[in-house]
């Protein structure tokens, strides 16, 4: 396992990390997959408030004890539990303790805002948590967010360490800008939808964003024939933790055989730049069209 660093975080964070909103709080194998993740070496683990109403962060919480200190714990804030959008300080402020009781712990190492949009009072949202830092109880904070003005507003207004968003081989929407936005001003990327919800790991072709199924057949049977003795899932995983932007791949873990693969990914020899190039230049990639 590789590690790379995050602004004021005192651990490493691992290149493949734990997405832990996959896992059900009624799994009695919930604590096995996270200490033998964290076994593994792997040390960060998101979650989210709103994940099944706040019982993810509860299995998080307890799965963790007496581990807490040897990992890096993200979770997000922002959406009441029906999905009602609000990114008040009143919220924030109100959030994070419940949030810390059901983890189990008195501080969050990164405390994410759960979406965004430009017309959010973001300087509200960035004093929340700006007093949350400085209370101690969390020790950065950024969002996770797909929407380049968003990104860039938070950027220019605010000191977040880190932003989370979708990147893969078939969504290569953050090249375009924000990727060289955020290494420039040295804010880590936590990349989620690696495997683009398992399109690039074995599941049948579907629909993908703006990708018809013969499009999405004819790319990954280009994906296969580069690289042919690395699997589909080793190649999608490496082709993003192996960018210069990145800080960990956040992988939606539910099962052994998912962990067992992301480890095994995460242990494997990085790619080449020419061997990066060569699975970019697969098919021209895809700009947003909207939030720009």
């Amino acid at each position: 396992m590789r590690y790379k660093t995050l602004n004021k975080m005192p651990n490493k964070i691992s290149e493949v990390s734990f997405g832990c909103m996959s896992l059900q709080s009624n799994s009695k194998d919930n604590d096995i997959l996270i200490n033998k993740a964290i076994d593994e070496g792997i040390t960060l683990f998101d979650t989210a408030d709103l994940y099944e109403k706040g019982e993810n962060e509860k299995l998080l919480g307890t799965a963790l004890k007496g581990r807490r200190q040897d990992i890096v714990l993200s979770t997000k804030v922002g959406n009441r539990w029906s999905w009602d959008w609000c990114p008040t300080k009143k919220h924030i402020l109100s959030a994070v303790d419940e949030s810390l009781k059901r983890l189990q712990t008195d501080y969050i190492d990164l405390y994410l805002l759960h979406g965004g949009t430009i017309d959010d009072p973001m300087d509200e949202t960035i004093e929340a948590f700006e007093r949350l830092q400085e209370q101690g109880k969390i020790l950065s904070y950024g969002l996770s967010s797909i929407r380049p003005n968003v990104i860039r507003e938070y950027v220019k207004r605010s000191n977040i360490t880190a932003v989370m968003t979708q990147y893969s081989l078939l969504d290569r929407r953050p090249e375009e800008e924000t990727l060289n936005l955020l290494k420039q001003n040295n804010i880590g990327v936590l990349a989620r939808g690696t495997v683009a919800e398992g399109l690039l790991a074995g599941k049948s072709a579907k629909d993908y964003l703006e990708l018809s199924v013969t499009e999405i057949n004819s790319i990954l049977e280009k994906i296969n024939a580069v690289l042919p003795e690395r699997k589909m899932a080793e190649k999608a995983i490496r082709y993003v933790v192996d960018s210069p932007a990145i800080t960990t791949a956040v992988m939606g873990i539910r099962t052994m055989e998912q962990l067992t693969e992301a480890i095994a990914a995460a242990n494997t020899n990085p790619l080449t730049e020419s061997e990066r190039k060569a699975l970019r230049e697969i098919w021209e990639g895809n700009i947003y069209t909207a939030h720009r």
